[in-house]
């Protein structure tokens, strides 16, 4: 991990240097290193070292550079040197950095070794508790890795830094280095451009689509990241780094600290109003916010009087007059004496973050933990593979309904190269075996050579077979945990009415049996319009207005949903092949939504209703694009159905 540390709360243990050889050299290099400068001061000390000087305080700040900025191939290079001579000139701390360094590039041996030194010399810290409790734990949390969990690399090919997504409706907001906006200056900690807030949309894979900044007063010449935003969209919660109106700001030790901001955003969509929270402080930095699923507690890291370590999780309550309560610390059961940092609150209020103070695989590791309404806390659990890497993985965020999100990770880094990226997972059920028999509705007998579709939750095809002489259809296929799916039977030589199942895919085992029944053309057993004996509804050309005759259609299915309040249905509109296929999806998508409108209007509970337009792709005979038919053979699949939904 790279930009990000820039924004991580760090007690670096600065020493003084007390050298002879290279004295102007070194204090130079001094001097930028305690200006967290970490690329300038180590092309000095390189220099210094190429010259033929060594000493324990020269590889420890070496080390440093490279350690902070989570390039840990190098790092190891420089703390191995530094075991190797100055063993005897240690602080504890570069054991625990030595072990964390280790772990990242996979030598475990080393690392445990490094992590038993460090509890030797430091028993009495929770650090070396939990190494004593847990590290024997490591080699199984090193095996273990989840076969479920699909992870897509989101940002691949992006020369910055990306990280720190957050759900913004429909979008993702990130931090990035981008270069797309001008005039940003190089931060010297990393040598990248500063952060600014990025907002893309997503593609039906979860990709991103063209990433632009956020409008408005939000960015500014330094560091923003990590927003948290209101559920309607018109508040945000961000980070920056301490710069207001123009000013930036220092520390009594010259530091540029981190302070959490808030903005509006206007009715032109641009963010403005930038206020700073009132529990910010120049002293210490507030970073990385989260809002409770009731939007009444804001979660956040820092490093205020009261840390336990580096960094701690604390939270705030806000009032209902828009007020912040004072600053209060989670608690030793989830701080540490290293960093806990980038905090998420899921809607199942689930606590999700980073640490390098628990148990993992690597520098940072993402860790969960139920937040109770009492305040208790039940057991932390680590992620595992492949959420966490032997790198730094951090700024969590999931959808647990649909069992997908995001996640931020430098582990693609290369030994010159610590650039984060952001990566999109999704729980998978694994290989599903879906199967059943399609039969005749009337007779009860088998159907072969039925076509049989399975459909993902945007109607496209994943797959399809032919059902045999004994009726039976097969599907093997990876299927996403809690997502939809459609399968959907037909068969057009003999002209039955198509009929169509959704299903949920749990994971609860591996065969699912789906049975599906076909109906000769003169009524479908489901088709609430056909048994209503009801007209065709109509709509003038090009419009999804609901006529006066249409009106009449569709009072005798009201009744009926007034009548049987157990009864459900799914409005499905089509259109011929004529037009534009585009066109027509669209049209006909406007139309099954304004056939369910008029229901609820007509007071239907919206639960009870779904709709889709499915525009020319359904269509019920050979009418397709370049065939001549009549208006009668095209008026056959100009047609709205009236589903009746299975419980």
């Amino acid at each position: 991990m790279s930009t990000k540390f820039s924004i991580v709360f760090l007690c670096l243990g600065l020493f003084v240097l007390s050298v002879r050889g290279q004295k102007s050299n070194i204090k130079k290099g001094d001097e930028v290193f305690e200006a967290y400068a970490y690329i300038n001061a180590r092309e000095i000390y390189l220099k210094v070292v190429e010259k033929g000087y060594e000493s324990a305080q020269i590889y420890k700040k070496l080390g440093d550079t490279y350690y902070f900025n989570s390039e840990y191939v190098d790092a190891a290079k420089w703390y191995k040197k530094l075991l190797d001579k100055y063993a005897n000139q240690l602080e504890p701390e570069y054991y625990y950095r030595a072990a964390q360094t280790f772990k990242s590039i996979g030598e475990y041996y080393l690392s445990k070794k490094m992590m038993g030194e460090f509890a030797s010399r430091s028993s009495t810290t929770n650090l070396a508790q939990n190494f004593m409790d847990n590290y024997p734990a490591l080699d199984s949390l090193v095996d273990n890795e989840s076969n479920e969990i699909d992870l897509v690399n989101v940002t691949d090919g992006m020369p910055s830094s990306d990280f720190g997504p957050t759900f913004y409706g429909n979008k993702l907001v990130y931090a990035s280095s981008s270069k797309n906006t001008e005039g940003r200056k190089i931060h010297t900690w990393n040598g990248l451009k500063y952060l600014d807030l990025f907002e893309a949309e997503l593609d039906e894979n979860g990709g991103l689509i063209n990433p632009v900044p956020l409008k408005g007063d939000i960015n500014s010449p330094y560091h923003e990241s990590t927003a948290a935003f209101t559920k309607d969209g018109n508040t945000v919660y961000f980070t920056r780094n301490n710069y207001l109106d123009g000013k930036k700001r220092k520390n009594k030790n010259r530091e540029i600290t981190l302070k959490i901001y808030k903005a509006t955003k206007n009715n032109e969509g641009s963010w403005e109003n930038i206020k700073e929270l009132p529990f910010n402080n120049d002293a210490h930095s507030v970073a990385h916010p989260a809002l409770s699923p009731d939007e009444k507690r804001l979660y956040f890291s820092s490093n205020m009087k009261g840390t336990y370590g580096e960094s701690d999780l604390w939270y705030v309550d806000i009032g209902p007059n828009g007020s912040y309560g004072k600053p209060v610390n989670l608690g030793p059961e989830i701080n540490t004496e290293a960093r806990e940092t980038f905090p998420y609150i899921s809607k199942k209020n689930n606590l999700y973050f980073a640490s390098d103070g628990h148990l993992g695989l690597g520098g940072l590791d993402i860790f969960a933990i139920s937040l109770e309404d009492n305040g208790d806390y039940k057991k932390i659990t680590n992620l595992k593979k492949p959420i966490n890497s032997s790198k730094d993985d951090f700024g969590f965020i999931i959808d647990e309904d649909k069992q997908t999100g995001y996640l931020s990770s430098n582990r693609n880094g290369d030994a010159g190269s610590a650039s984060d990226d952001i990566y999109r997972f999704k729980k998978s059920c694994g290989v599903q075996t879906l199967e059943g028999v399609v039969t005749d509705a009337k007779t009860n007998l088998p159907l072969q050579g039925a076509q049989v579709i399975l459909l993902d939750e945007n109607n496209n095809i994943i797959a399809q077979t032919t059902s045999d002489a004994l009726g039976s259809y097969k599907f093997e296929h990876v299927l996403d945990c809690n997502k939809r799916y459609g399968i959907r039977g037909e068969h057009t030589d003999l002209e039955y009415d198509p009929n169509e199942k959704t299903i949920l895919a749990s994971g609860d085992g591996p065969i699912m049996e789906v049975n599906i029944t076909l109906t000769p053309p003169d009524c479908a057993v489901n088709d609430l319009g056909c048994r209503l004996n009801l007209q065709p509804i109509y709509f003038d050309y090009g419009k999804y207005d609901i006529r006066r005759d249409a009106e009449v259609e569709l009072a005798k299915i009201l009744e009926a949903l007034k009548k049987y309040p157990e009864l459900s249905i799914h409005i499905e509109s089509h259109t011929d092949s004529r037009s534009n296929s585009t066109f027509n999806l669209r049209l006909s998508e406007r139309r099954a939504q304004a056939t369910l409108n008029w229901f609820v209007k007509n007071g239907i509970d919206r639960k009870r209703l779904s709709a889709k337009g499915y525009g020319e792709t359904r269509l019920l005979n050979h009418c397709s694009n370049g065939i001549d038919c009549s208006e009668e053979e095209h008026q056959r699949n100009r047609r709205s159905m009236f589903i009746i939904v299975e419980p």
